[in-house]
């Protein structure tokens, strides 16, 4: 029985090991999809979209995995707890990784329109989304409490960001219409980033709910 419970924890342990490895994955295809839209990189932006493969498949990874631990060894409280996280986490996961290969796709279809909107923070708000990423996975990987509470309370700057650069883009589009091709594309691009913004304070929210202090 100890036998059982030890391999049970290490089983455990590498599920968790997985979602931070997802994690960081999906961290990486946010920077290098936002670096391919300034740096007008199609080749980087494909690597991106090729990436979303592995991603997948460590996502379905993961899932077999939580589902063997749940009917392999009734889990006690806290171990379901976790369990329970890893299965919300890494939907969130997969979901922002899809975010990186939209805007991805919208990095290619700006590469070579010559005028883009000037006023557009695209750089600011796509750092602090992929900083509360990158924070929320802190807060998992050392079970944080107030690290994740703080990337929950960032959120409201992610949006504050997002409403100025509609309404920045808007007035570009409206004073110059050589600019409305990009700046729809440029839409897209905000809404998505707004969105990993969104689901990098879920990661955060789940593991509030994991270690009981939801």
């Amino acid at each position: 029985m100890v036998g059982m419970r030890a391999a049970y924890h290490e089983a455990l342990e590498q599920a968790r090991l997985d979602v931070v490895r997802l994690g960081a994955l999906v961290g990486d295809a946010v920077h290098a999809a936002v670096v391919s839209l300034e740096k007008r990189d199609t080749t980087l932006a494909a690597r991106v979209i090729g990436g979303d493969d592995d991603v997948d498949t460590l996502r379905r990874r993961i899932e077999q995995s939580c589902i063997e631990l749940i009917w392999k060894q009734q889990p006690v409280a806290g171990e379901l707890r976790q369990v329970a996280a890893m299965l919300e986490i890494i939907v969130d996961l997969e979901r922002i990784g899809d975010y990186a290969v939209e805007i991805s796709k919208h990095s290619i279809k700006l590469a070579d329109v010559a005028i883009r909107p000037a006023r557009v923070e695209i750089g600011r708000i796509a750092s602090i989304a992929a900083e509360m990423l990158r924070e929320a996975m802190r807060a998992y990987t050392e079970r944080d409490v107030p690290v994740a509470e703080a990337v929950i309370a960032r959120d409201d700057e992610v949006d504050e960001l997002y409403a100025r650069g509609i309404e920045a883009l808007q007035e570009e589009m409206q004073a110059d219409s050589g600019t409305v091709r990009a700046g729809t594309i440029m839409l897209f691009v905000l809404a998505n980033l707004e969105r990993v913004g969104d689901r990098a304070q879920n990661v955060a929210w789940h593991t509030k709910e994991m270690l009981g202090k939801a």
